[in-house]
């Protein structure tokens, strides 16, 4: 098993971008906080409730890249520490976060690769507490009838692109999310009948691709 250091074929979802997608959760910093309307920090504290209140959930998902291509999937996660991303076919592919690692299996190539948790924006919605006030830069707030977007980028590395994240207003959900990447590549995740709070099996956790077990690298 190899590290993750290279994109997948053009015939799949981008890993950097799926990886960068799964960047549902915000930690905002303290002094740029302040700096936001008393509107934007009330939206970004219910953010933060809401956020810190979801324990599991599982979702259908649509995916649109800003070339057009298109890919769906199931989507299960647990707090803290643990996802499975499913693709259908014809993306033959795979992503389970567990044990602090994401491991990401590409079938029609027979090839596992894998990236700590902490190097990904996974951590984020994964950690065991969400609190906004860390490592990623609000850059806009805007609230439209119905729905909050908050978009944010990594305060310390801004240059590797930013995420778009929409939620319902009433009542609040997590509904959307749009990464683009550092070479302005986008990619928009839909969540379709998402249900939170739902029994998940834990065995979707366990990192068992074809025909071999991890191991570091």
């Amino acid at each position: 098993m190899s590290r993750m250091s290279s994109r997948p074929p053009a015939r799949g979802p981008s890993r950097r971008l799926v990886l960068a997608g799964l960047a549902a959760a915000l930690a905002l910093p303290r002094a740029a906080r302040a700096a936001l309307k008393p509107a934007d920090q009330f939206a970004l504290q219910r953010v933060q409730t809401y956020l810190n209140g979801i324990h599991t959930m599982v979702s259908k998902f649509d995916q649109v890249a800003g070339n057009g291509a298109t890919a769906t999937g199931m989507i299960y996660l647990q707090r803290p520490g643990h996802m499975r991303i499913v693709y259908n076919p014809p993306h033959p592919i795979l992503i389970v976060a567990t044990n602090g690692e994401v491991y990401y299996y590409d079938a029609a190539l027979g090839q596992s690769t894998w990236v700590n948790l902490d190097e990904t924006p996974a951590w984020f919605l994964l950690q065991n507490f969400v609190e906004l006030g860390g490592d990623i830069q609000p850059e806009d707030v805007q609230h439209t009838p119905g729905a909050l977007r908050v978009t944010v980028s990594e305060a310390k590395h801004p240059d590797r692109g930013r995420v778009t994240m929409v939620f319902s207003e009433q009542p609040m959900e997590l509904r959307q999310w749009t990464v683009v990447d550092a070479q302005n590549k986008t990619v928009t995740v839909t969540l379709d009948s998402p249900q939170f709070g739902v029994p998940v099996n834990p065995q979707l956790f366990i990192w068992q691709p074809p025909g071999a077990a991890p191991s570091g690298g």
